[in-house]
Order: structure tokens, then sequence, then C-alpha cells
């Protein structure tokens, strides 16, 4: 019993319970319910015993005795209260066997009673454990989803009781984790860090840590995404640059993006090379175009108050512009109720969600509202004005130059020959709607061929493509952007306002 006890907890030791008394064996509490219950024979397995031990465990309970026996039909209920401490009720060990009984089993009870009981409690203990982790665990996910929203206040507050502090500025990590370790790594990235950063489990992607690491002038902060890759091994890390606090999710981006580049190198650490941020790039322009496209979502009044409001539908376009289909577990939200809110918001906005012309102008216009340091109200004349159309947004000397410097590494690679070209390549993909089936038959490749091709740019555009979050609606603008400009043929539909 001694032995079954320490390696295989209650249950092993009540399935050995069971066979030497040749039928079933379980706990049950005061009030009757079975919280585990086991036959070695199968065939002793049945309602009516687990009803006669859930009734002979009331009746003990209601005696306040320590034992008790209850004879039903050809079987006989022998009840043995465990011990435990005076705050939480123990389980009462309930054995049902038909009679006659086998030798000793009432002493072979009382015996097995102590080490049940020793069982019991770790268990307990081990499960309020778990209760806390999740629960923190969740708390943790909360906080990150409002940094990623922009409401840094309510934040704070939920950070004060879970430790440590949110910093300010912030250089965020995402680190994936070799198979199943990711609880393991969590705890490497606390020693490594000190317990100084943010370390939030990934509710999209279940082998991703999100790290949120103080940016401040400390040496060992700026070593921890380098550090974790090289002590834990077949990890892989992604570093953004160092944003405020308020810009959480452009660092979780750019971090994304630094994992999809760190994957192909020795080191298995990448740290995101400086690009412009578009939502910065499209300035006040911007923020007004992006206003005019959001107000009939951002207004929206639902009919019943069961149904999502504006907020509530403004995120689940947010997330799903970022995570796609993942977000479901992003939002904890069944597929089908996604696939209702994205035909509301459609509806609402009148855009077709399945173009990547409108994922992209929708995403852009997110990305400039949650911009804190665009105006978004200012009384000029300029605010006055009509929004600008998108295709004139993208038109702008400043968007043009974004274009050119996003495409840049495209023309290095072009240039250097050696394969296919990789703006026709990724014009074919975006063209149809960043489908890889449909664009592999029209580049007549096979379709594990073009997503190596994919593959490779990520590479060289230091961008995840096969992911989300992908830098796809990105491409698409920059491409547009120069067709409008240079005067190119457009492979794709537009925005629409």
């Amino acid at each position: 019993m001694n032995g079954l006890a320490r390696t295989g907890g209650s249950k092993e030791l009540l399935r050995w319970v069971s066979g030497r008394a040749e039928g079933w064996a379980g706990l049950v509490d005061g009030d009757g319910s079975v919280l585990h219950g086991v036959a070695r024979v199968p065939e002793r397995t049945s309602a009516a015993a687990a009803a006669l031990a859930s009734s002979g465990a009331r009746e003990l309970t209601a005696l306040g005795a320590r034992s008790l026996s209850v004879d039903q039909g050809p079987h006989t209920a022998l009840m043995f209260s465990l011990d435990g401490p005076a705050d939480v009720p123990p389980p009462v060990l309930a054995v049902v066997a038909r009679r006659p009984l086998p030798a000793g089993l009432a002493t072979l009870l009382a015996d097995a009673a102590l080490p049940l009981t020793m069982c019991w409690a770790a268990e307990s203990v081990e499960r309020k454990r778990r209760r806390v982790d999740l629960a923190e665990s969740r708390g943790r996910e909360a906080v990150l989803h409002l940094l990623m929203t922009g409401q840094l206040s309510i934040a704070h507050q939920v950070a004060g009781a879970l430790r440590p502090s949110l910093p300010d500025p912030v250089r965020v990590c995402v680190v994936e984790c070799p198979g199943r370790g990711r609880d393991e790594v969590a705890r490497v990235c606390a020693d490594l860090s000190g317990g100084r950063s943010w370390i939030v489990r990934c509710p999209v992607y279940a082998r991703h840590l999100i790290l949120v690491v103080p940016a401040g002038p400390d040496p060992a902060d700026e070593r921890l995404g380098p550090e974790v890759a090289s002590v834990v091994d077949d990890c892989v890390v992604g570093i953004s640059e160092d944003v405020p606090l308020a810009d959480t999710a452009t660092a979780y981006r750019q971090a994304f993006h630094a994992l999809a580049v760190a994957r192909g190198l020795a080191e298995r650490h990448a740290r995101f090379g400086a690009a412009p941020e578009p939502a910065l790039v499209a300035g006040a322009e911007g923020a007004r175009w992006a206003d005019a496209l959001l107000a009939p979502l951002l207004t929206h009044l639902p009919r019943r108050s069961q149904d999502p409001g504006s907020q509530e539908l403004a995120a689940t376009l947010a997330s799903w512009l970022a995570f796609s289909s993942h977000a479901t577990e992003h939002l904890k939200i069944h597929r089908n109720t996604l696939a209702a809110r994205l035909r509301l918001i459609g509806e609402v906005l009148g855009l077709d969600l399945h173009r990547v012309a409108d994922q992209a102008a929708l995403d852009l216009a997110l990305r400039v509202r949650a911009t804190p340091a665009l105006p978004r109200r200012a009384e000029t004349a300029a605010a006055a004005s009509p929004a600008l159309s998108p295709d004139a947004l993208l038109r702008l000397p400043a968007m043009r130059s974004w274009a050119v410097q996003q495409l840049r590494p495209l023309d290095l690679a072009a240039a250097g020959g050696g394969g296919a070209d990789p703006h026709t390549t990724l014009r074919t993909w975006l063209a149809h709607e960043a489908q890889i089936g449909p664009a592999a038959e029209a580049l007549d490749i096979s379709v594990p061929g073009l997503r190596k091709r994919l593959t490779r740019l990520e590479t060289v555009l230091g961008r995840s493509l096969l992911r989300p979050p992908s830098a796809r609606y990105d491409l698409w603008l920059a491409f547009r952007s120069l067709d409008l400009t240079e005067g190119g043929q457009p492979y794709g539909g537009r925005p629409r306002p």
C-alpha cells in the first residue's frame, strides 16, 4: 500500500483495494458526490454500486460516525471516514462488494485509510496550486490583452495585484518553446530576468511565451532574449525594439516578425530590424482617414442587449486581423460566434473581409487609431477638411517613401538573382487573397514550392508571412502605393473608404 501511495497516488491505491475486495472502491464526499470510483474488474463497475456508496456516505456524515456498514440486496457497502483538517471535510472511503465479503476486508480498509488520507491531502494541495497558477496565468493574459488594446490604466490596476509592476518603456520577446516545455521555459525566463519581466503564456500559440521586459539601461534586460536562446535547447526568440508601454501591441508584432527570422539563424534569436510604423507615417491625414473608415463600426448600436457593441466588435476585428482563425483562442469565443461577428462587421462597414485589400485598409486604420502620438481632434482648417480617400493617402510622399523602404529588401534579393522574382511571387500571392493553393496554381508551381519561397522571403524581409500576425497587409499597402505613384498596373482590388 505504501508503495502504491508513493508512485500511483489515490487512484492506484483505490484500484488495488477494489481488486482485494472483488468489487467497487471509491472516495465519496459527505454529500454523496463520487470524487473518484474504480473497479479493478470491469464487470464489477455499476451505477448501483456508486449509488449505494453515495447513500452510505450521506448516512455516515449525518450520524457523525467514523465507520458504517450498509447492506442492500446481495451487496454490502463499507464506509470509513478519512482524517483531514477541521475546515475541510475529508472524503469517505467506500467499498461495495458482494457477500460473503473477503476475509479481513474491514481490517484491510482500516489500514488503507491512512495512506489514502495522505495521498488525498497531497493531491488536494496540488489541485489548489494548479488553480492558483491558472488564475495567475489568466490574470497575466488579461493584463496583456489590456495592453494590446491600449487600456493602460486598467492594466496597471490589475498588474498591481500580480507583480511585478508594469515597466515603461518595454521590449517584447516572443519565445518559441521546444515541444511541451513551455512551463519549464517560463521558469528559466523568470530566473534569468530576476523576476523583473512580465511572462505570459500566449493564448493563441501553445508553444509561445510572451515576455514584456524593462527597456532600461540594465544590461541584464538587454541580454535576456539571447540568454534564453542559449540556455534552452531548440528554443527560438524574437525581440522587438524598445517602445513605450502604450505601444505594446506594436512591439508584439515586431517580436513575432523577428521570430520568423530567428528560426533560420544558428544563434536562434533575432532582433526586429528598424522599420517605420505605417501608422506614424500616415500622420494627421491618416488619423482623419481612419476615423472616417471606422466611424460606422465605432458608432454602431446593437439591436438587442445581448448583441455585441461597438467596442466588442472593434476588439474582435483587431484580434481576427492579427490572428486569423486563432482569434477564437485569443478572445475565448466559439468559431461560430467569431464568424457571426465578422459578418456583422462586414455589413456595418460595407467591406468584404475576405479581400486582402479591405483587410489591409482596416488593419492600418486600427493601428492608426491605436497610436497615441497622432492628433485626433486638431481644431484647424485641415482637420475640418474631408478625409482623404485610401488611394490618396497611399499617394502621399511619406507613404511612398515608406513603401520603398518596405520593399527594398526584395529589390536587393532580385538583383542578386539565383531564383524566382520575389516581386512576382508576392504580388501573385496577394492577388489571390494570400491563399497558397490558388497562388501556386497561377505561378505554375507546387503548393510546397510556393510555401518554401514564402519561407525564404520571410528571412529576406525580416517579417512573418505564413503565420499571423503576418506582414501581408503592409506588403499590400506598399505595392499599392508604388503602383499608384509610379503608374504601374494595380494587381488587386482597392481598399474602399
